[in-house]
């Protein structure tokens, strides 16, 4: 057999990987009944939060805002007062005219929150400048980067609080609308696959490291599907922080650097998961391939793709143990601890209207699901997924996190996860 040039010998490994394989598979969509109660247990926990902000962020904060008044942007999942209604433990109304204000509970939760955001600027700093430094632009939009606030675990004011700190890091454009990279740090250029593989046994540029994987009870891949997943596990990993231009387009090795990439977006953020329309966004401003979109629905096993609340949230499997996170960012602490609030306040909505379902048992399974301190308790609950929707709905209603609000109006099929997958 002739030797290859030289030329070819010392080629990338990744040039010479087969074009097609794993991107000709077709992959089932199977529900996870912990990752889905992961994502349902923080209804409206967004609106609640960005409401608190309107009340609380400027300094000093208002007595009483009208409601007229609030932000058209907070994204309520129905009319404003019916929703501030909803967490009277939070919110305190007041009539003629119509102003809301925060309750004691809520204004020293936010007080400790502000705690918890100085103590962990210097983190919240490296894992945005971590997210510019995959931008091959080393930019960002900076309204999309104000999107990614509350996953970023950012302060409302990080434009004024943080970044002016980190002149070294940040800057703004001269028309202010991009963020844009000040200097790139090749000690933070370490991608959490990359920590992992050195944890593990050791890891040079250009080993075949693997993605943990994990899938719910019951599912099978296809034995073809699953050979060809063993092979791409054994391609070369290429670090979301390399330059990619060089690899063939739409190939396996494409593939896995594209999965790499959101990998390590979704392992900066606080809660390790994002709403799927927040991540294709930042996927184009990333500049990844053409049918990035598809990568997460091919790769079950890494990600999972929820459709609970009315959108598709991805969230990065390895990340939780049943729906609990393994390691928990201090940010995820508070809003524990203010979903504990706002169930607090539905308990009281409850009894207020006569439909005190086991009231009790709900503060009691709150405070196992939350802790006193608002951590997650870890009850050893196993998820059967043979269980039937209603029972799993009626035990998370106990649990003082319903899978669905009684005053809501987004009621969903649980079938549509299933219609909109494919």
């Amino acid at each position: 057999m002739p030797l290859l040039p030289a030329r070819a010998r010392r080629a990338p490994a990744a040039l010479l990987v087969p074009v097609r394989g794993l991107l000709e598979a077709r992959v089932p969509w199977a529900r996870d009944r912990a990752l889905d109660h992961a994502v349902e247990r923080e209804r409206h926990l967004v609106p609640f939060l960005l409401a608190k902000d309107a009340l609380l962020a400027a300094t000093p904060p208002p007595h009483a805002v009208p409601l007229h008044s609030l932000p058209s942007t907070i994204p309520f999942p129905f009319r404003p007062l019916r929703f501030l209604r909803l967490y009277p433990s939070a919110f305190a109304l007041s009539p003629h005219p119509i102003e809301v204000s925060p309750t004691p509970r809520l204004s020293a939760l936010h007080a400790a929150e502000a705690q918890v955001v100085d103590a962990t600027r210097p983190d919240a700093a490296d894992r945005l400048l971590r997210l510019l430094m995959l931008a091959p632009s080393r930019a960002l939009p900076l309204r999309l980067v104000a999107r990614l606030r509350l996953d970023l675990g950012l302060a409302p004011d990080f434009q004024r609080s943080l970044l002016p700190n980190y002149p070294d890091y940040f800057a703004l454009s001269p028309d202010g609308t991009l963020l844009e990279l000040v200097c790139y740090r090749k000690d933070l250029a370490v991608s959490a696959m990359q920590s992992y593989a050195q944890r593990t046994g050791g890891y040079k540029v250009g080993d075949a490291v693997a993605f943990p994987l994990s899938f719910p009870r019951g599912f099978e891949l296809d034995k073809k599907v699953r050979k060809w997943l063993d092979e791409w596990q054994r391609l070369p990993y290429i670090s979301p922080y390399e330059d990619g231009s060089h690899l063939a387009p739409r190939s396996d090795i494409t593939e896995k650097r594209t999965v790499a990439v959101l990998h390590e977006v979704l392992s900066l953020t606080v809660g390790k998961k994002m709403e799927k329309e927040v991540l294709v966004k930042l996927g184009e401003a990333l500049r990844l391939p053409p049918g990035f979109r598809k990568v997460v629905a091919r790769h079950p096993g890494i990600f999972y793709m929820s459709h609970k609340l009315r959108m598709q949230t991805v969230v990065l499997r390895e990340s939780y143990r049943r729906h609990m996170l393994v390691d928990k960012h201090p940010m995820m602490g508070i809003r524990y601890q203010y979903l504990h609030l706002m169930h607090m306040g539905k308990e009281e909505v409850g009894k207020g209207k006569g439909k005190d379902r086991k009231s009790s048992r709900g503060e009691q399974m709150i405070g196992e699901e939350f802790g006193a301190e608002g951590e997650d308790g870890d009850n050893e609950e196993d998820y059967d997924d043979e269980v039937d929707g209603d029972e799993l709905d009626e035990e998370d209603m106990e649990a003082g996190v319903a899978s669905e609000d009684e005053e809501s109006d987004d009621d969903i099929d649980e079938d549509t996860g299933k219609q909109i997958a494919h």
